[in-house]
């Protein structure tokens, strides 16, 4: 990329717009009131969009990394103008009403990266960003832009210790569960807060967060060693230093993602996503990623790479490894590099470093094989995500196969349906849910919550009562990249769009079987047929704010809920 082309003269860069000839004299008097000289006016304007917040862990270091991201901006010969944007975290919000905001900031975070770059425009972008929706949020922000740009995570937490035994946010999560089936006693429960989340840092194991950071590296839009890379270790800050360095780079040659991003950039994310066993989250954020690059990836992607690439990495929460093991494993690049040595990952594509995606991580190798399985040895021949289709789910619905027991991955059942998430937890606590069922959660999608919140609160009581191995869960709504189970989220269409999971009864039996593919109601088509004629029209229960406008402009959760 870079070799190919000549840098630009000063008066090419985007931002001379904004300091060129008399007439901007206004904004230069502006940018010197504050603080900036000459020198720092006429060189190019790398923005920093950063997320830093000291209310919750996953964002409390982007202070530090966002000033080196400064410092390397400084050093390459730019000028940072830094921003801030809103984030919300998905682990402290869980059960409340401001999990219904989790989804929807995504789009608010997506157009304040694009009206700060474009208002005061930026000639480069440095995104500074931690957990669920905040990085795919900036993402699709600045793929809308088309300008240069290069993603710089927090990294995620190191694990806790309790007693000698090694603890995570996992553990919390479902530690309430083991409290009321009472297979663990209420003191260590309650000392478990203190130890579970040691460091700043996005929680340990691979959830949505570190899903997302690790997407990032495979699209060619981060430094090698984003993804894994702890937030505490002093890489971070000289991996920032660098990103800030090359974002200038970036902008002296004008090196936009469409040049690079590509429909296989995309395959190669979803051939990760299957080896790691990533969120679910993925299946909403990938599609909407590439929404903004004008590429359009489905479900239909998603089914056909996951019965293609084997799952060869097991991190909480479906295994016992954490993202610190991944990373002294040899990190996400050791996973890349087997992937394109064994034909599976496109090694061609170009990326921000200058390089492509084979030429980063060749000099990285595995030196775990308890952690990086090798393709010969996985822990299954299949992806660890999987997407079913049926009658109950026309449009598809999303099942994280690396996290379901064994006797889980196919089951029929009876109905039990509830209308909202707190419906199904006192049905879960007051012992309405016995073993067999599955639990029916409508009206949970992001047009019929609004917002899509997640059910971590759900999963992981079920987890922690030990039923995760008797009943199932199938829901329009989303689930935390902490569950795991025979959890079946993202059905679409969703109830509030009149899909058949809208006309569910107690005691309907629905089958799904993961190695078909499929999740049916077993209901005739005439009895459906004559349900739909009673079925009430769905009336959105908030009628202002934000959430109101969300709930009318969202599309559907098989595109990736973006805006329509």
């Amino acid at each position: 990329m870079i070799k190919k082309r000549r840098p630009l003269d000063e008066d090419e860069f985007r931002s001379y717009e904004l300091k060129s000839d008399e007439t901007k004299v206004s904004a230069r008097s502006l940018m010197k009131g504050a603080g900036l000289t000459d020198e720092e006016i006429y060189r190019p304007f790398i923005g920093i969009c950063n997320s830093y917040s000291n209310f919750f862990p996953g964002h409390s270091n982007l202070d530090k990394i966002g000033q080196s991201v400064k410092d390397g901006i400084l050093m390459g010969g730019g000028t940072p103008v830094e921003f801030g944007t809103i984030g919300v975290c998905d682990g402290m919000i869980m059960g409340t009403e401001g999990m219904k905001y989790s989804l929807p900031s995504r789009e608010l975070i997506a157009d304040s990266v694009e009206t700060m770059a474009k208002a005061h425009i930026c000639d480069a972008l440095v995104l500074v960003c931690a957990c669920d929706k905040i990085i795919p949020g900036m993402v699709m922000g600045a793929l809308r832009l088309d300008i240069p740009f290069i993603v710089v995570t927090a990294g995620p937490m190191l694990p806790g210790n309790y007693k000698g035994s090694r603890v995570d946010v996992q553990t919390i999560a479902e530690s309430a569960g083991q409290v009321i089936a009472g297979n663990l006693d209420s003191e260590v429960y309650c000392q478990y807060e203190n130890e579970v989340c040691p460091t700043c840092g996005s929680c340990q194991g691979m959830f949505t967060a570190n899903s997302m950071a690790c997407m990032t590296e495979i699209l060619g839009l981060s430094l090698p060693g984003t993804g894994t890379v702890p937030a505490v270790y002093a890489k971070r800050y000289h991996m920032a230093k660098r990103s800030g360095m090359r974002a200038v780079e970036l902008a002296k040659y004008d090196i936009k993602p469409s040049e690079f991003i590509t429909q296989e950039s995309f395959y190669n994310a979803i051939k990760l996503d299957m080896m790691l066993g990533c969120s679910t989250n993925t299946a909403l954020h990938l599609p909407a990623l590439a929404h903004e690059a004008g590429i359009k990836i489905t479900l239909d992607d998603f089914d056909r790479i996951g019965r293609e690439v084997p799952h060869i990495v097991k991190l909480s929460p479906s295994g016992e490894h954490l993202m610190v093991d991944l990373e002294n494993a040899g990190g996400v690049s050791a996973v890349i590099k087997q992937g394109v040595e064994k034909g599976y990952l496109w090694g061609d594509q170009e990326t921000i470093t200058g390089r492509t995606i084979a030429e980063n991580v060749a000099n990285a190798e595995i030196l775990d094989p308890t952690v990086i399985r090798t393709f010969e040895d996985p822990y299954s021949p299949e992806g660890g995500l999987a997407i079913l289709y049926g009658n109950l789910a026309p449009k598809g619905a999303v099942i994280k196969t690396a996290g379901v027991d064994p006797n889980m991955l196919e089951h029929s059942g009876p109905a039990k349906v509830f209308n909202s998430h707190q419906e199904a937890l006192n049905g879960l606590i007051f012992g309405d849910i016995v073993p067999g069922d599955v639990i029916v959660l409508r009206y949970e999608g992001p047009k019929g919550g609004p917002g899509m919140q997640e059910m971590l609160m759900l999963t992981a009581l079920m987890c922690g009562m030990g039923m995760d191995k008797d009943i199932a869960l199938v829901t329009d709504g989303r689930f935390s990249g902490l569950s795991r189970g025979g959890v079946i989220g993202h059905v679409s269409p969703e109830a509030a769009l009149g899909g058949n999971i809208a006309l569910v009864e107690n005691g309907d039996i629905i089958s799904y079987s993961t190695s078909k593919r499929t999740l049916n109601l077993e209901v005739s088509d005439e009895v459906l047929e004559e349900r739909r004629k009673n079925l009430e029209p769905y009336e959105c229960p908030v009628k202002t704010g934000w959430l109101a406008r969300y709930a009318k402009l969202v599309g559907p959760v098989s595109d990736g809920a973006v805006l329509e």
